[in-house]
């Protein structure tokens, strides 16, 4: 069996590949009248209008989009939903989300391994601050970044590369461990290294290159990363 390099740096994305947005989603599902299919249409919506918005070359913090997207799909099912209310249901259910329940043992697995953690995220700086505070996760990471800095949303090509300069490293030297399809597709087309954790209803998106490492959860991931050279 070949022997893998280590990448100098791994860097994690957050929302659903950290945190369990379970309760969250109740949350929206509540908001929307009970709705909760309805959860998985507000996600995607949120998620494309982040491009949209990084397309246009413009910037908004994800939490507003989020909660945009909370009133569009609410306005096609008849309920109206104030921008202040729909902020309040996404910012705070945002911020007060549990990790996985095999994260930390296998951030502990990680960094007692060597490797150099960093977060990788859509949300805002305070954003994921106060989600890492809560959830316990503050102190298994070297370094926190936030798309809010380069104000473009991951899977852009330039939010990838602007991560990798500001640790220092090349593209080949970064690995993202990511639940989204579209995020390691995005990083990937970037030249990172990715590994993806296959979440219940996450899938990698065909038409990308394949990733190195496809598990169901971080743990597996950890056991296959400690194993490089």
């Amino acid at each position: 069996m070949e022997t893998k390099i280590r990448p100098k740096v791994l860097f994690f994305d957050v929302n659903e590949t950290l945190l369990d947005l379970t309760k969250m989603k109740k949350e929206v599902g509540v908001a929307l009248g009970g709705n909760e299919d309805l959860l998985s249409l507000w996600f995607t919506t949120m998620l494309q209008y982040s491009l949209v918005v990084s397309a246009s070359g413009r910037y908004e913090p994800f939490g507003h989009i989020g909660a945009a997207a909370l009133q569009m799909v609410a306005a096609n099912n008849n309920i109206i939903i104030s921008e202040e209310d729909a902020r309040k249901v996404i910012l705070s259910g945002l911020r007060d989300l549990p990790a996985h329940p095999e994260v930390k043992d296998a951030l502990t697995l990680l960094k007692q391994a060597g490797y150099k953690l960093v977060a990788l995220t859509n949300s805002s700086k305070e954003g994921v601050t106060k989600q890492f505070e809560s959830a316990g996760l503050t102190n298994y990471f070297d370094e926190r970044l936030s798309v809010e800095t380069v104000a473009k949303f991951k899977p852009f090509t330039d939010t990838y590369n602007w991560a990798a300069n500001e640790l220092d490293v090349k593209p080949n030297e970064c690995m993202l461990i990511a639940a989204h399809g579209w995020d390691v597709a995005g990083a990937l087309w970037a030249r990172w290294r990715a590994a993806f954790i296959s979440r219940p209803g996450q899938q990698t998106f065909p038409l990308a290159p394949k990733t190195e490492i496809e598990v169901p959860n971080l743990k597996k991931a950890a056991d296959i990363l400690v194993s490089y050279k």
